[in-house]
């Protein structure tokens, strides 16, 4: 998985020296491996240039955490000491960092998921971050047509639960 692309040359220059790396490791073990090739989708660049980033690669992964970041201008590392006010004010409704910010951030991840998908029909698509495990976002990720999610281990159980209903509730 390559990280930060937002542009098609990036990936392609990156999937030449993985490419490389496994034909030489197939050559010194002589063995045959099966992989896949894809990108993190987490700058906004790569959300919206979704459709020639999937001529190369095999799948994206959202990284919610980094293009929430990105989107809003926040830093994660920093949103404790504001958030609450802007809650206070009701800027957001919920910490983005926590639920995506589905009008936002969210228009993003399914402008991608279009996209990508318009390019290369079998593009796997998933999100690993926070939002991962979080009911409220899987729903959303349902939604769009994402294939997978990925959480921090202890919250596995609740996005197994939410995502089998939003599964139940989704009409794609």
């Amino acid at each position: 998985m390559i990280p930060l692309v937002g542009f098609k040359k990036e990936l392609d220059l990156q999937l030449e020296v993985v490419h490389q790396a496994a034909r030489e490791v197939q050559q010194e073990q002589r063995v045959k491996l099966t992989y896949s090739v894809g990108t993190m989708i987490e700058i906004p660049r790569g959300a919206l240039m979704a459709d020639e980033i999937a001529q190369s690669a095999e799948f994206f992964s959202f990284g919610t955490n980094d293009l929430t970041q990105t989107a809003l201008g926040m830093s994660r590392d920093d949103s404790g000491s504001f958030l609450p006010h802007y809650a206070e004010l009701e800027i957001v409704k919920k910490n983005p960092f926590a639920t995506i910010d589905v009008t936002g951030v969210g228009q993003l991840v399914d402008l991608a998921v279009k996209r990508g998908r318009a390019t290369r029909k079998d593009l796997k698509l998933g999100i690993c971050g926070e939002h991962g495990g979080d009911p409220d976002s899987i729903r959303f990720f349902e939604q769009v047509g994402l294939d997978y999610v990925s959480a921090s281990p202890f919250r596995v159980p609740v996005a197994r639960l939410a995502a089998a209903q939003a599964a139940l509730t989704t009409q794609r």
